[in-house]
């Protein structure tokens, strides 16, 4: 069992509030490595998404929302506990160095991992589960893959899933390096395959979020689907390889290749999840949120620069779609907004209040989206690797890399491609002050990391 601090969540049911007149069920679905540019209701003419542009046309199609890195990592950390990564200790969190790759240790957790998400720490499942809300997580982890740090010590009731990117297994390109152990596949706590077929876990995560949904119809759920793709290596499933090659050559629409059929299967799955809400009379009530964990490794962010790995604005701001035909009105929404914002917003919905003492630096959406006011955020910072290179205020970013100053006006630029320090240096001044202050801030109040001492690789439970 979670410790203690599940008590702390106060929540403020009244005696008339019930399920079907205020709590909604809520979907998180994050894709791994999928570019701002990777989704045709983004600009993309390489993809096919369908389902996702239906999305996207019944509900809000964001266009200035940001993960708070740019790696798989500390951006998923950042998400689950509504906090920067440097806050919870997760900005360069795996424990093994490899001198060979760097210097400094290797910026997300890795197999036999003995850093991890505190289990201390509050994430979005147990803000759920506290309110009384059934909470299923269908794919990938990545926030320690020792039993301390997996989902089902972190809220999750069920989870069937991979506890990194599919990468990290023998076939790894830098594996004489790293040695990494096979990749194995986990129901809840116990592992049930090693090596599974890489082209199915679309498909697989996607049947088993189906199953959770209609299983759980009839009470509040929260439902985590972390799709592996399109992360490298780029797979999909032959039947979806050919349906889009059929669909491609009928509309006209993408392009040829394995990314373009990856995405047409998330896309795919994003609709079975949409029908399913349909078929089980839980549409109306139900907030489904569709966003990435990063910036792009093989795919577009057009018209951004920069991808993943990168403080530009392609590696951490990312394609978004929010539906909740109840509450939330059709059209685009251009506000800053952070997946830090989805703990807070879901802990207010659910009906309850977070922990006085409990510092957090994600704020509630819900009056940016429903009502259309100002972004609830001054300032948004950009990190990587430990390191503070950015930050936005309004429609200003002020980026530092290697003692660099650019200015940008995002309005004018979204590209990053003219620097404007020269001319307004009061505002490069106040942007610098504001970095100052939440470095400071966050080295005076970081909480640690989970730690386990001598972490082995997960293996094949024994029968």
């Amino acid at each position: 069992m979670k410790k203690m601090k599940l008590i702390l969540l106060t929540l403020l049911f009244s005696a008339s509030l019930s399920f079907a007149a205020g709590r909604p069920n809520f979907i998180l679905i994050f894709t791994d490595d999928q570019g701002y540019a990777d989704l045709s209701c983004f600009g993309g003419d390489h993809v096919l998404t369908p389902n996702i542009d239906r999305m996207a046309e019944e509900g809000a199609r964001l266009t200035s929302f940001y993960v708070a890195a740019p790696l798989c990592t500390p951006s998923r950390a950042a998400m689950m506990t509504g906090c920067y990564p440097a806050r919870i200790d997760m900005d360069v969190p795996s424990s093994i160095t490899v001198e060979e790759v760097s210097e400094k240790p290797f910026p997300v957790c890795l197999a036999g991992d003995g850093r991890g998400l505190n289990p201390k720490e509050l994430t979005i499942a147990e803000v759920a589960q506290s309110a009384g809300y059934k909470t299923g997580m269908f794919g990938k982890w990545h926030l320690g893959d020792q039993p301390e740090f997996l989902p089902t010590r972190q809220g999750f009731e069920e989870f069937f899933g991979i506890p990194y990117s599919h990468d990290i297994s023998p076939k790894h390109p830098r594996n004489k390096i790293f040695e990494f152990p096979p990749l194995p596949l986990l129901e809840g706590e116990y592992v049930v395959e090693m090596n599974p077929d890489s082209d199915y876990l679309t498909r697989r995560f996607t049947e088993r979020a189906v199953d959770f949904i209609q299983r759980h119809k009839d009470e509040p759920f929260f439902l985590y689907v972390a799709h592996a793709l399109p992360h490298g290596p780029l797979v999909a499933s032959p039947e979806m390889k050919k349906e889009y090659e059929r669909k491609r050559t009928e509309t006209g629409q993408g392009k040829k290749g394995v990314f373009s059929a990856a995405i047409y299967e998330i896309d795919w799955s994003v609709g079975e999840i949409l029908k399913t809400l349909k078929e089980q009379g839980i549409d109306e009530n139900t907030i489904v949120l569709f966003t990435s964990d990063n910036g792009p490794a093989k795919g577009s962010a057009k018209p951004l620069s920069g991808k993943k790995g990168k403080t530009l604005e392609g590696g951490q701001r990312v394609p978004t779609v929010i539906r909740w035909p109840e509450r939330i009105p059709a059209g685009d929404n251009n506000k800053m907004l952070t997946a830090m914002d989805v703990l807070p917003t879901f802990a207010k919905l659910a009906g309850g209040t977070l922990p006085d003492d409990l510092v957090i630096d994600g704020k509630d959406m819900m009056p940016t989206l429903v009502d259309g006011a100002e972004s609830p955020h001054e300032y948004f910072f950009y990190a990587h690797w430990g390191v503070l290179e950015g930050v936005r205020w309004k429609s200003w970013k002020l980026r530092i890399v290697d003692g660099k100053e650019a200015l940008y006006n995002l309005d004018e630029d979204i590209s990053e491609k003219k620097n404007v320090a020269a001319n307004h240096p009061e505002i490069v001044q106040q942007l610098k002050a504001a970095m100052e202050g939440f470095e400071k801030e966050m080295r005076a109040n970081v909480r640690p990391a989970g730690v386990v001492d001598h972490p082995v690789p997960l293996s094949m439970t024994a029968e």
